[in-house]
């Protein structure tokens, strides 16, 4: 059950603008009572993309324009708050690859890398260039390329950071360490065995 080694991520991509965005606000709290993580992908951002009646709000998650964005862009500080597993769960279930961002809380980090979605880093002036570019150009073509650190978009190519352990998982396919116990289960045994404590 070998995962998948993820060097180059390509998408059209969506800016969701704004510092500070907490696991709250990408999937509140009445939507985590739930046995299993499908179907979370619907209550993505559900509280600023539908009023409380229910209609849709103007926010740019509901422009069909970016229906088929799998690349998300975001501001600083993406994902802070509770530690929520659910919140990258949700963003992975409604068809995201990759989230680029100014900076990202370090346990959203985490578990998104765990989904094989990475996050990666670039600085404020590049998250501007790129939000505009997707605003008058929805169907602006992405590439991250993990491996050599930077992304390309229109006629530019800029320069991200990743954590050299995300990066090393990633090209690796060791992104998954449930996976990565399941696949060393032998081994894990024949250890167990050999202490003289189990």
């Amino acid at each position: 059950m070998a995962l998948d080694k993820i060097t180059h991520i390509t998408g059209k991509g969506v800016y969701v603008p704004g510092a500070d965005v907490d696991t709250d606000r990408i999937i509140p709290a009445r939507y985590m009572k739930v046995v299993t993580f499908d179907g979370l992908g619907e209550y993505m951002f559900r509280d600023v993309r539908f009023a409380e009646d229910g209609t849709q709000t103007d926010h740019v998650l509901n422009d069909p324009a970016y229906a088929d964005a799998s690349i998300m862009v975001v501001g600083s500080n993406f994902g802070c708050g509770s530690s929520r597993e659910h919140a990258p769960q949700a963003i992975r279930r409604a068809g995201f690859k990759a989230i680029i961002g100014e900076s990202f809380a370090e346990i959203f980090y985490g578990n998104s890398l765990t989904l094989g979605m990475p996050c990666v880093e670039a600085d404020a002036d590049t998250i501007k260039q790129l939000g505009a570019v997707l605003e008058q150009e929805p169907n602006t073509e992405i590439a991250i390329d993990i491996e050599n650190e930077r992304i390309t978009f229109s006629d530019k190519t800029k320069p991200v950071t990743i954590k050299q352990v995300a990066k090393d998982a990633l090209v690796a396919g060791k992104w998954d360490p449930i996976t990565e116990l399941l696949e060393n289960d032998a081994n894990i045994t024949a250890t167990a065995e050999r202490l003289p404590y189990v």
